[in-house]
């Protein structure tokens, strides 16, 4: 009883202690996030908040973290820019709606269709993301790319560095922040390393009156409480249409970000979460915070990292989280706007450094070469483009190399019986891939009045292998030969044309087959004779 008294405590301890670092790094990527879409900065705080709460009580993983994301970000700025912020608001409403569906229809099950390869290529590509994010704040506020702008738009290239004693402040307090996290834990892991690089950064930024950026420089992060908030748009067909594309995108890519970081999230900590669950979570933590004027969100891979390697595991990790956010807002500005940027940089440079995969480059030559070219493919476009397409020209990629080798995994064995009957005995699937190859295993001009094709280790998977089995029966009738069809499935039975006549009872022996062949022949003596 003691045991599992002092577990809870532990759990509950751990859960806070990391919601709380979580919070403290959920701060300059809201407001990030916010300037990419062109909003005030309380809107992405907003939506960290909203999001990150309704998840954390009812989403599918527990410890996993929501919030405001670059992603999404990228593909609010022309709505916003075209339209106004009201619009996205509207946008978000119906995303989330769109993602309710989707979990509804229990669509989140075809998560599992994403190969291993494109699950690497979406880490790596993540981890590069917010590594490029991170060196936005080591440039001129004012200038070219400080916070704005996405990679494709020139935000690294045109940075105006930070030069001299500015420059070289600012890096020796990252490399401290990296210090304390990576050794921390080798002494004692009651507190998140994380947690303790930030309180020990900003106190001898404030003891030693350093002169580097803080988080207020960023922005102010002072303001009230959420307000229920009907969008102001006018509610036509017009209107639907508009937002509709932008709707449909980001409900895709907020639940793509999302399932892919619950698998993530669930190889870490070798426990399993709820998808479909995850999909109506997300989409009504959406709906509500487009009512109160939040940008939308979605799981975020590197405060969900940051919450497991500080101990959060449970729920209570993301609401503490959302609610020290939100304590932030309304009570804390003044006390977070003085953390060094600094300290919160060098976190996110340790959460890039945890969510690569190195092992990426331990396989590179002893997987096949498709998977290279998937893992470098899948990192490449998350980078330059955005995590939809990224995992879904993955996908597309992995399938068509799969078909292919499939493809030529047909074979038949063939062999004659006593009775002259001729055997084709299939292995491989039969698809689209592979009918080329299945119909040259055949000689129809040759083979003899019976003829027999086994399906028992083959299996036809797609309409083009039915319409091939259709051909090719035709083809053997009209030389006048009978064919016997075997060990069918019984749904392709009912779509093969004369099945009655050719698909013969799906047993090894059928003795009543024989019997046929015998009166066949007989038949044919007789009228010889005659």
């Amino acid at each position: 009883m003691f045991e599992i008294h002092f577990n809870k405590v532990a759990t509950f301890k751990n859960d806070i202690l990391s919601g709380l670092t979580v919070a403290l790094a959920l701060v300059p990527e809201a407001v990030a996030f916010a300037f990419v879409a062109g909003v005030d900065p309380l809107v992405g705080l907003y939506a960290a908040f909203m999001v990150g709460l309704i998840t954390a009580c009812i989403g599918g993983r527990p410890g996993m973290i929501s919030g405001a994301t670059g992603a999404l970000a990228v593909v609010m700025v022309s709505l916003v820019a075209d339209h106004g912020v009201e619009y996205l608001f509207i946008t978000v409403v119906l995303m989330g709606i769109l993602q309710i569906t989707a979990g509804v229809l229990k669509l989140g099950k075809f998560i599992r269709m994403v190969p291993y390869p494109v699950m690497l290529g979406f880490v790596n590509g993540l981890a590069i993301v917010i590594f490029l994010a991170q060196l936005g704040q080591f440039g001129q506020p004012g200038e070219p790319g400080w916070l704005t702008g996405t990679f494709m738009e020139g935000s690294i290239v045109d940075v105006a560095w930070l030069q001299g004693q500015e420059l070289y402040m600012l890096v020796s307090l990252v490399l401290v922040t990296m210090i304390i996290i990576h050794s921390l834990p080798r002494f004692t892991k009651a507190i998140p390393s994380s947690l303790v690089a930030i309180a020990v950064v900003t106190g001898l930024v404030l003891g030693l009156d350093l002169n580097t950026k803080v988080v207020g420089d960023v922005a102010s992060i002072s303001g009230g409480l959420p307000s229920f908030h009907i969008p102001v748009v006018p509610f036509t067909m017009e209107t639907f249409w508009i937002v509709l594309p932008y709707a449909i995108i980001l409900a895709a890519i907020g639940l793509i970000e999302s399932l892919l970081t619950l698998r993530l999230i669930d190889e870490i900590t070798e426990t399993r979460g709820r998808g479909n669950r995850e999909c109506i979570g997300q989409g009504l933590a959406n709906t509500v915070t487009g009512f109160f004027g939040g940008m939308g969100g979605c799981a975020m891979i590197g405060q969900s990292i940051i919450n497991i390697k500080s101990g959060g595991r449970g729920r209570l990790s993301g609401i503490t989280a959302a609610l020290a956010l939100l304590g932030f807002i309304l009570f804390g500005a003044s006390y977070i706007e003085q953390v060094p940027i600094a300290a919160l940089v060098g976190v996110m440079f340790m959460v890039v450094f945890g969510t690569f995969a190195w092992s990426s480059f331990q396989v590179w030559n002893k997987v096949p070469k498709s998977d290279v070219i998937v893992i470098v493919l899948v990192t490449a476009l998350t980078v330059i483009f955005d995590l939809a397409i990224a995992v879904l020209a993955g996908v597309v990629v992995s399938s068509l190399v799969f078909a292919w080798e499939n493809a030529k995994r047909i074979r038949a064995r063939k062999h004659t019986d006593d009775h002259g009957v001729k055997h084709y005995e299939i292995y491989g699937p039969l698809f689209f891939g592979s009918i080329e190859l299945f119909n040259s295993k055949f000689d129809v001009q040759n083979d003899p009045y019976e003829v027999v094709i086994d399906f028992k280790e083959s299996r036809i998977m797609d309409q083009s292998a039915i319409a091939c089995v259709n051909k090719l029966t035709e083809r053997y009738l009209k030389k006048g030969k009978n064919i016997h069809l075997r060990h069918l499935s019984s749904d392709c039975v009912k779509l093969i044309e004369k099945a009655e006549k050719i698909c013969d009872v799906n047993v090894l022996e059928d003795p009543d087959y024989f019997v046929a062949i015998d009166n066949f022949r007989r038949a044919q003596t007789d009228l010889a004779k005659a």
